[in-house]
């Protein structure tokens, strides 16, 4: 028995090949379709580097990815279906980056498997010049921060500069997605086991997924384990105004305390308007890492944009405040940015971006600009 594999977004023709099917004596439940995107980007770039080092000025920077999709939906209303994502870029190895199921009906949705849970999937994102860069979720960045030396410098290394409620990552997880009820919706999500030995801000931890290895260890020192996520969206449209609000919390359990370690707790909240062609945007999030003494992070963002046909235009303001990181010294970081985003033809689009950084710690300082333009192709 074969497998049908189809894509019809390749070079603008469909393409199947045919796959054994590895179920033992099962019948194939669905087909797979093949999606994914290409983002390429050539930058002009310019920051502070340690001594003995310098960045290049003129690079090509990118982000690949391959996604698998596939439902099906049965005379009872139910739908089932299945999400892969793939990192492809050179270097990456063809690595699993998602992986997961999921069911939805009038009772609302599941996903079960290693993908984002509520906290992240309900978050609401402010405007930005350039959601690759700029957005809730980093994709791609000009700035080398190997490159920083100093005591300033291992603190910019460990951080994911960007403002998504994702410190489950894609650790195997089931999450509840509630029907919108006028507007309103809700979700939970709970992680068995997170795997993580450290958070840093919003960094993300995967765990790898259980086959043959039976469960996970418990009570490991040093280590954290289950995850609760609670959030909820509302959503609601009078004439030419939308408005957006959102919020999130999620603990996570530290299995077995050392000095200065705890829980880690993480929370966003979030508001978007827009008024016709018009939007404007902003959302505060925070997050303990897990350290006691307290050491949050907050972080404040403000976006505004403007459509008019094919083009966007868009800024955004990005402020971030890591409290105590050696004795009673902050890190305070500003980034500023503002862009355009053209739409030129289905699922393509050109955009070109100028971001400036400004990072500060005790009597140490780095600044970075960046000049970036390129190409987003889904697939």
């Amino acid at each position: 028995m074969k497998k049908s594999f189809c894509s019809t977004a390749i070079i603008g023709f469909g393409l199947c090949v045919g796959a054994p099917a590895f179920a033992q004596g099962n019948e194939s439940a669905l087909d797979l379709g093949l999606g994914g995107y290409f983002r390429g980007y050539v930058t002009y770039h310019n920051q502070d580097t340690a001594a003995g080092s310098e960045e290049r000025h003129f690079d090509i920077i990118r982000d690949t990815e391959i996604h698998m999709d596939g439902k099906t939906e049965m005379d009872n209303g139910l739908t089932v279906g299945v999400h892969f994502e793939f990192r492809a870029d050179m270097g990456d190895g063809f690595t699993v980056d998602k992986s997961f199921m999921y069911a939805s009906g009038e009772w609302g949705k599941v996903n079960f498997g290693g993908g984002d849970g509520v906290g992240y999937l309900m978050q609401v994102a402010a405007p930005s010049a350039d959601s690759n860069i700029d957005g809730m979720r980093h994709q791609l960045k000009a700035v080398n921060y190997n490159l920083i030396g100093g005591m300033i410098g291992p603190h910019l290394q460990d951080t994911e500069w960007d403002y998504s409620h994702d410190v489950s990552g894609s650790s195997d997880k089931i999450s509840y997605f509630s029907p919108i009820f006028s507007g309103l919706q809700a979700g939970v999500s709970y992680t068995p086991d997170v795997q993580a030995t450290s958070f840093v801000g919003n960094a993300e931890s995967t765990a790898s997924s259980r086959g043959l290895n039976g469960v996970n260890s418990d009570d490991v020192a040093g280590a954290y384990g289950s995850a609760w996520e609670l959030a909820a969206r509302y959503e609601r449209e009078i004439e030419a105004l939308k408005f957006t609000v959102g919020a999130g919390y999620t603990h996570v359990d530290h299995e077995d305390d050392a000095a200065s370690e705890d829980d880690l707790t993480a929370w966003n909240v979030a508001g978007n308007v827009k008024y016709g062609n018009l939007g404007f945007g902003v959302a505060y999030t925070e997050n303990d890492n897990g350290r006691d003494p307290d050491d949050e992070a907050g972080i404040l963002v403000v976006g505004l944009d403007y459509k008019m046909g094919d083009w966007k235009l868009g800024g955004s303001w990005y402020n971030r405040e890591d409290e105590n990181l050696t004795g009673n010294t902050d890190l305070d970081t500003d980034r500023y940015s503002g862009g355009a985003v053209y739409k030129y033809g289905h699922g393509m689009d050109f955009r070109a971006s100028i971001h400036y950084v400004d990072h500060d710690f005790g009597t140490e300082d780095m600044d970075a600009t960046s000049f970036m333009a390129g190409t987003q192709v889904n697939f």
